[in-house]
């Protein structure tokens, strides 16, 4: 047994090393990171130019440059709790043991086996009939099998090399993707909020805009009762309270749909977290500052989703190997060492040893093109996710600058807008003043009134605008996860 043990143990060393050597190169062509030239972004500088009292905060939490305690507890909650970023996690934790199952194809596989069979054996039966001639022929029969068994498929050509490598990058795209949820997450949460103080400012601005169309009906009709107005002038003052009033509705069930929209993003039944929000309901957030030294390679190297769109080019482009591996042949070794025995008191001696071994060579000789169009489909794959990623690359400069422009002309409308507000206020007061003193008609006090209520209310949504928008470009930037050392420093 000794004999045959050295003989077969030189055996299988001499075919690994000889597959190890086979091995050693895998087809289909080595991947190349592609090379995007854009040039600087062309709206950079109108936001360069902003003037802000909140400086720039770090791109990985740029929530707390709002200097907003309650906007950075929301987006907090809603990174620990968002049940879409649960699922992104767990469709890592797939991708990540898809990578580990592909690696161990590369690896022997042994597996243990144990048998016991008890037969009585019948003799009328063909082998029955025929054993039953033998003296001491005994009709009751067992078999005791002990041992293990290992199969190793030898990669000649890498085709499972590169099948475990295209698994490698879908793992790190789906981590990438991981990310990409991540800030969109962020994103949301801090979108909604935002709105939620814009709505709650819009609100406040009607009831205060309420309160002074009802100081003014009692005016009118103060006035009627002394005989300085008539039914119409009252008619037109309770005309304009109404309409004030009327466009409160609308106001609460937007408020009421970002709530229940930012509750769902925070992983909570909508209603749980309304009357935490309702506190210092009026205030808008300012604007932080916001860096503008990022070239756009810097914002493709920060991007999740350009991260991932590379990821699955290089798994594509391993795909191809793995297609090209079929033109070459497969050789696989198998063996197995165990006990076979009729009797449990022989079972582990030299005579019930039974070694196996076996060796086996495939090679698909013709198969009508069937290899040739997977190879095609193959480098077609490549081609789409190639194009995919330059798509991507040219969104995200869209995307940044689209956001700059966005931001830079909502905060110079808001601005005017305070203005206008400025100026509308001191005429509405004066028409007040000038109605009272009875050298103006009640008309000219109703349109200075409405034309105030108008731009107070067209402020607060541009200001919750312009928040949202630096949002927008916060997320542009790929803001929202640590870019780690090693990939900032990539060229």
């Amino acid at each position: 047994m000794s004999h045959f043990l050295s003989r077969t143990s030189k055996a299988v060393i001499g075919s690994l090393i000889v597959g190890a050597a086979l091995a050693g190169c895998a087809v289909g062509p080595d991947y190349v990171a592609p090379k995007t030239e854009l040039v600087p972004f062309h709206n950079k500088d109108a936001v360069a130019s902003r003037q802000t009292t909140l400086a720039a905060p770090r791109l990985d939490n740029w929530w707390t440059g709002f200097n907003d305690p309650m906007l950075e507890k929301v987006v907090q909650r809603a990174l620990d709790q968002n049940l879409s970023l649960q699922a992104s996690i767990a469709r890592v934790a797939q991708a990540r043991a898809a990578a580990q199952a592909a690696g161990a194809q590369l690896l022997p596989t042994v597996d243990a086996g144990a048998s016991a069979t008890a037969m009585h054996q019948s003799t009328t039966s063909p082998l029955g009939a025929l054993a039953s001639a033998f003296p001491n022929y005994s009709r009751d029969q067992k078999e005791y099998i002990v041992g293990a068994t290992a199969s190793w498929e030898i990669d000649l050509a890498g085709g499972l090399r590169r099948a475990h490598a295209a698994a490698r990058d879908e793992e790190q795209a789906a981590e990438a993707a991981q990310l990409g949820t991540r800030i969109t997450v962020a994103a949301d949460a801090a979108d909604a909020y935002l709105q939620v103080r814009g709505l709650q400012a819009r609100i406040a601005v009607t009831q205060d805009q309420i309160d002074t169309d009802a100081r003014l009906l009692e005016l009118v009709q103060a006035r009627k009762r002394l005989g300085a107005a008539d039914e119409r002038e009252v008619a037109q003052a309770e005309a304009l309270m109404r309409q004030a009033r009327s466009s409160m509705p609308s106001l609460r069930v937007s408020l009421e749909a970002q709530l229940n929209r930012l509750d769902v993003l925070m992983g909570a039944q909508p209603g749980t977290y309304a009357t935490e929000l309702g506190e210092n309901a009026a205030v808008i957030p300012d604007v932080p500052a916001i860096g503008t030294g990022d070239q756009p390679v810097d914002v493709l190297r920060r991007r999740p989703d350009i991260i991932a769109a590379e990821r699955h080019l290089a798994a594509s482009n391993e795909q191809i190997g793995v297609a090209i591996a079929d033109y070459y042949p497969k050789i696989s070794l198998s063996g197995a060492l165990g006990f076979d025995s009729i009797t449990s008191n022989h079972l582990f001696s030299a005579k019930s040893f039974q070694p196996v071994g076996t060796g086996a060579l495939q090679w698909r000789l013709f198969d009508f093109g069937k290899v040739d169009a997977e190879v095609k489909q193959a480098r077609g794959a490549y081609g789409e996710a190639l194009a995919q990623y330059k798509e991507a690359a040219l969104e995200a400069t869209e995307d940044v600058e689209n956001a700059f422009m966005a931001l830079s002309q909502t905060e110079i409308r808001s601005q005017e807008l305070q203005q206008e507000v400025v100026a509308l206020t001191r005429a509405r007061d004066l028409s007040e003043r000038a109605y009272r003193a009875g050298s103006i008609t009640l008309t000219d006090v109703l349109d200075a009134d409405r034309q105030l209520l108008v731009a107070r209310d067209d402020l607060d949504a541009t200001k919750a605008d312009a928040a949202r928008a630096a949002v927008r470009t916060f997320r542009s930037l790929g803001g929202g996860w640590d870019l780690p050392q090693q990939v900032a420093q990539a060229n």
